[in-house]
Parts: C-alpha cells; sequence; structure tokens
C-alpha cells in the first residue's frame, strides 16, 4: 500500500472528510484528492509532515504503513486490515473504535 492508500483508511478511521483534512492541515482540498486518488502521487516533504500532523500519525506510516513507533505485532496486524476489502475495514474500524471508547483509550 501506498500513500494515498494509507491517506484513505486514516480519513476513514478518523472519520475525517478530505475538505476537513484540507482545513485542519492547510493543504488544498484538490491536492489531497490527488493524492487518495492516484496511486503514484506523493506530495512534497513538508505537506506530507501536514497532513501527517493533522491525522496524529507518521509521514512514515502514510508512507510505508509501519510506525516505527507501534510495535511489530501491531504493524502486522495493521497489514492484516490492509489486505482487507473496503467494507471489511470498516467494520474492523468501527469495532476497534467502539471497544477503544468502551475501555476509554480514545
Amino acid at each position: 500500500m501506498g500513500f494515498g492508500e494509507n491517506l484513505k483508511l486514516e480519513l476513514t478511521y478518523n472519520g475525517m472528510l478530505k475538505k476537513e483534512l484540507a482545513a485542519a492541515s492547510g493543504v488544498h482540498k484538490r491536492a489531497i484528492d490527488t493524492y487518495v486518488r492516484t496511486r503514484a502521487s506523493m506530495p512534497p516533504a513538508d505537506v506530507a509532515v501536514k497532513i501527517a500532523k493533522a491525522l496524529g500519525v507518521t509521514v512514515e506510516y502514510l508512507v510505508t504503513g509501519e510506525d516505527p513507533s507501534m510495535s511489530k505485532e501491531i504493524n502486522r496486524i495493521t497489514r492484516s486490515i490492509l489486505n482487507l476489502d473496503k467494507r471489511d475495514r470498516r467494520l474492523i474500524t468501527l469495532m476497534v473504535k467502539a471497544m477503544s471508547e468502551e475501555k476509554g483509550n480514545n
């Protein structure tokens, strides 16, 4: 998975619209649309940093799908989830959010 796919997943996970990310990051919505839609499209480093900060993730995570601050187990789980279809990823996301909120970890 590349930047666009990871960005799309983070938008879904955060329940955020592209226009909301644009407002939070200061990056034009049109540019965000391009990054989400185009597989090979990678923003300049400064733009990637703004997007990552607005989403609460690292740039490395958006680029590679792995976060060095997370354990190998969490990165493996993340990769497994990324291999699911869109509907199943959404269900997993909702389940994890509900469990997190129930435990007061969100």
